[in-house]
């Protein structure tokens, strides 16, 4: 167990490692996703692509209000009464997992990590257990990425998880209350924030220790509260990254140098079109014009003196539609950069169904080594945190992921194009058999042949009859 000291100063030695890292997802927030005190933006194309990334994520992944996983045995059994238990088991844990997840807030967290980790290249989502009377037992919290500082472990995942905030004793009391705080007295006005660092690390014995650590300043700090989780409770993930790298890259830092300039083209466009609109003026200094006390409006009367030029417009230097051409090819590649005329392409109208595959296809294999990351450091580590929490609460029986009871399976959109693929290949093998005559269909076994297709495109299973009820062929 780590002493209070010890979790400041990791903490310490972590956030000046990642310090170097700040200016430039400062950058990539500015341009892709501004707050109130972010510098003017002149061009939203950036902004626009990374959300539509952040949706397609959420839509191809895990899509709300659909079964985007399944269960499954870790070990093959024999087909008889203990095989369809054991479906039968995983199937309720499944269904009931996911109506925990319909029922809370899931989504809404989930695609404001997803925008985190387009920015940034790195996401944390905090899993809890919610408090008893709420109606799903399970509640998210997609944490910024300012507030938590990250280590990863002999795994290659980040495992150990800093998180600095600032609450008011109450705050405390309300979230930790056995820790030993005191209220202030009531004054009138409210206590001043407390600043509190939550630490998370593996542990051989416990699986992960946890601890909340009040930094005292100059004082010894305080430890508030500890205990010890089965799952990590902070998930933390990561778009892609080089070797021997922390923290994430993602696809808005890649597109940054499109990104700044597109936004300066816009601006110079903007400041051309002003002077296209309002011109530029020469006058005479004849004593009787006052250009301080010019209007442009219609139907001003703009005096002069006689003999005089008066007031005259003065030509642009140059034409400046060349930028339109920059400008388009900028949007292009800052699209294509953040996938947002490639991911998601299948709802258009009017395409066939080749189009439609061939797009799906395109799409994985853009998205190949950044979904199987995802698979390995977001939505398996989900998955079993909330059966972990559903256990407890004995909702579901006692299931163990990574191939120990159960293995997960996924049914996400993005993982049924490999199995449509694998189906669409089979049923083309079968049709070649068809044509060689009876003796090549006799080596063929239908009904397991088409077993193989429900498992694979996902067939619910109350269509399919158990397999000691089928009646064999007789010849």
């Amino acid at each position: 167990m780590l002493t209070p000291e010890q979790i400041l100063a990791r903490h310490a030695r972590a956030a000046q490692r990642r310090r170097p890292l700040e200016g430039g997802w400062q950058d990539c927030y500015d341009h892709a996703l501004p707050g109130a005190q972010a510098a003017p933006l002149f061009d939203a194309t950036a902004a626009d692509a990374a959300e539509q990334l952040a949706a397609s994520l959420l839509a191809e992944l895990a899509p709300p209000w659909s079964r985007w996983f399944n269960l499954a045995p870790a070990r093959h059994l024999e087909t008889g009464p203990e095989a369809q238990a054991v479906a039968q088991r995983m199937e309720m844990a499944a269904a009931t997992l996911q109506g925990h997840l319909d029922r809370s807030n899931f989504g809404l967290e989930l695609h404001q990590a997803f925008l985190e980790l387009v920015v940034t290249g790195t996401a944390v989502l905090l899993v809890e257990e919610a408090p008893p009377g709420e109606v799903s037992a399970l509640r998210f919290t997609a944490v910024p990425l300012r507030e938590t500082v990250l280590e990863e472990g002999p795994s290659g995942r980040l495992e150990t998880v800093f998180r600095a905030l600032r609450l008011t004793p109450a705050e405390i009391l309300a979230r930790w209350p056995a820790a030993r705080i005191a209220l202030p007295k009531p004054q009138g006005e409210e206590a001043a924030p407390l600043r509190l660092v939550e630490a998370v690390w593996p542990d051989a014995l416990a699986g992960h220790r946890y601890a909340v650590v009040l930094d005292g300043g100059e004082g010894a700090p305080e430890l508030l509260a500890e205990g010890q989780f089965r799952e990590n409770p902070f998930i933390a993930f990561r778009w892609l990254k080089g070797p021997g790298e922390t923290y994430g890259r993602g696809p808005v830092a890649k597109a940054l140098p499109d990104i700044r300039t597109a936004n300066k083209v816009v601006e110079l466009i903007l400041k051309n079109a002003s002077i296209a609109a309002t011109g530029i003026w020469q006058a005479e200094d004849d004593g009787v014009l006052n250009p301080a006390t010019v209007r442009l409006v219609p139907g001003a009367i703009i005096p002069k003196a006689q003999g005089s030029a008066g007031l005259t417009p003065l030509a642009a230097p140059g034409n400046f539609d060349v930028s339109q051409i920059i400008l388009q090819d900028l949007r292009a590649r800052i699209r294509g950069a953040l996938l947002a005329d490639r991911i998601a392409a299948s709802d258009k109208a009017g395409m066939t169904a080749t189009e439609v595959t061939e797009r799906s296809a395109i799409s994985v294999r853009l998205l190949g080594a950044i979904y199987g990351r995802l698979q390995a450091e977001l939505l398996g580590p989900l998955v079993a945190r909330c059966l972990s929490l559903l256990r407890r609460r004995g909702e579901v029986p006692p299931l163990l992921l990574d191939g120990q009871e159960a293995r997960l399976v996924y049914a996400s959109p993005l993982a049924r194009v490999q199995a449509r693929a694998d189906a669409a290949d089979t049923l083309l093998f079968l049709q070649a058999a068809a044509g060689l005559g009876a003796e090549a269909q006799a080596v063929l076994d239908a009904p397991a042949a088409a077993r193989w297709l429900a498992r694979t495109l996902g067939a619910p299973a109350e269509i399919i009859r158990p397999a000691a009820t089928i009646n064999p062929i007789q010849e």
